[in-house]
């Protein structure tokens, strides 16, 4: 959901510029605008005196409009910041004993995790990301089960066999874990 939402507010908001922009260049190359369009010509400027003037008197409009513009970067540079947020953990904690500890590459986890699952009997793939902090991780992981398999088999023994294995191998109190399952597609069975 929140990727499918961050692509359409993307597009949207590269559209609105791409239209804006091309139409300020095509009209500073002396394309004629249409009646309706904002400015004139190729020596129009965006707010006229006469505009910028038109409101003095009334004491909020122009605090009003630089707020709102304000807040309109505040949202945008909050999203930039989302985006480059770093989702999938990089490395993990591993206690050795010694007070120092290791540390893990998060992604060689993730494929153990992965290839683990994937020899269990009703799984046909599996993907791992793990999230959370170096100390305390987080699984998230997708199984794809194969036609034969029975849903509820093939996630109790991920759960206590991969995922305990990984969590006593890594020294960790605990690797909660998400688990989505899903059904390969197939074709379905012909009954005679």
């Amino acid at each position: 959901m929140p990727r499918t939402v961050n692509r359409v507010l993307l597009a949207l908001a590269g559209l609105v510029l791409l239209v804006l922009g091309g139409s300020v260049l095509a009209i500073g190359l002396g394309a004629s605008p249409p009646s309706w369009w904002i400015h004139d010509g190729r020596h129009d400027v965006l707010l006229s005196a006469a505009d910028r003037t038109s409101r003095r008197d009334e004491g909020w409009f122009w605090p009003t409009v630089i707020g709102g513009l304000a807040l309109v970067v505040l949202l945008a540079l909050w999203w930039l910041s989302a985006q480059l947020r770093r989702r999938r953990l990089a490395e993990v904690l591993v206690e050795t004993g010694d007070g120092e500890g290791a540390l893990l590459r998060g992604r060689a986890l993730e494929q153990v995790l992965a290839g683990e699952a994937e020899v269990l009997d009703g799984v046909e793939r599996a993907h791992t990301a793990l999230t959370g902090r170096r100390g305390t991780p987080r699984a998230r992981v997708d199984l794809v089960l194969t036609p034969d398999a029975t849903p509820s088999e093939a996630l109790h023994r991920f759960s206590s066999e991969v995922l305990a294995r990984a969590r006593d191998s890594a020294g960790l109190a605990g690797l909660p874990a998400t688990v989505r399952l899903r059904g390969v597609k197939h074709r379905a069975e012909r009954v005679s």
